[in-house]
């Protein structure tokens, strides 16, 4: 019973673990994304230079 007490404690401990990182890795990925909208509505800057 002991075995089976401490399998079950590090399962449940790695389960939170995965948990946490996934939640964090979306809050950063969810970030990057708002960046890019932000930067793709900001006008594109204009060249002054000669024309093709």
């Amino acid at each position: 019973m002991e075995r089976n007490s401490i399998v079950e404690g590090l399962v449940i401990v790695l389960v939170i673990l995965l948990v946490v990182f996934l939640i964090s890795k979306n809050r950063k990925d969810q970030k990057k994304i708002e960046q890019e909208i932000t930067q793709s509505e900001i006008d594109p800057e204009k060249h002054d230079g000669e024309h093709v």
